[in-house]
């Protein structure tokens, strides 16, 4: 894909094809960029990406403390409801998911994106925080209650720092998830073509350029761009060590 980008159209359509282009140039980035609704979907997916992982986060990080801290009635039963609605193909949800956003006036809107969105990744959010919380010892945050902290200070000062990498790692996951995300995105807008995500709009990519391929390897590259990044920027602290320092000296 990155190679056809850089590719000028007479390698791309050649008989002899060649791995590797015999010269650079970046019309097709040029051609991409300035496609009519880049940037306007481009914003679009950013914040339904966005809005779905803060979502997720806030009431994961709840639920999670919920889970791994607290003893409650009921509590067994949670934990099974959140692992069965992790491993349920969540494709089974998109006549349903329809059909409430028809019956609802909800179509052609980036709020319920966001909200399917954050319904996806929860569960799997919930279950990756609930491990990290339970690896952390309790007993780092019975001693700042000892400290004369309250059990919210307790576990802000100490456990939410310890945390990070969990956060972060969800956060990840969450980003692809709604970032990449098609066919809700494709079902739920209709009408409205100014509320199109980079998704959708990268599959009509094809039809604008015609047969041009090099425009279209080139809105690929552009659009697995960000995921690129923020991956390569947060693996060195999603792989640190949760509790370092974590101990008093």
């Amino acid at each position: 894909m990155v190679l056809t980008a850089f590719k000028p159209t007479r390698d791309i359509q050649s008989e002899t094809p060649r791995f590797l282009p015999a010269s650079v140039t970046l019309d097709h980035f040029t051609k991409a960029v300035e496609a009519d609704g880049f940037w306007l979907f481009w914003r679009n997916s950013l914040l339904v990406t966005a809005g779905c992982v803060l979502l997720a986060l806030i009431v994961a990080l709840a639920a999670a403390f919920a889970v791994a801290r607290l003893r409650w009635k009921g509590r067994r039963g949670f934990i099974l409801m959140v692992f069965i609605a992790q491993v349920a193909p969540w494709e089974a949800l998109l006549i349903p998911m329809y059909v409430i956003s028809r019956d609802t006036g909800m179509l052609d809107r980036l709020s319920t994106l966001t909200l399917i969105y954050f319904m996806i990744t929860l569960p799997f959010t919930i279950v990756t925080l609930r491990g990290f919380l339970t690896a952390i010892p309790v007993e780092l945050e019975e001693a700042a209650q000892v400290d004369g902290c309250t059990r919210a200070v307790a576990f802000r000062r100490i456990t939410l720092p310890l945390l990070a990498p969990g956060l972060l790692a969800t956060s990840l996951f969450g980003f692809i998830t709604a970032w990449n995300e098609f066919a809700f995105a494709n079902m739920l807008i209709i009408k409205n073509q100014d509320d199109r995500t980079l998704p959708v709009w990268l599959s009509s990519f094809s039809n604008v350029f015609g047969t041009d391929w090099g425009a279209t390897m080139a809105a690929s590259t552009l659009f697995a761009l960000p995921v690129l990044v923020l991956f390569l920027v947060l693996q060195g602290r999603v792989a640190s060590g949760m509790t370092s320092g974590a101990v008093k000296g």
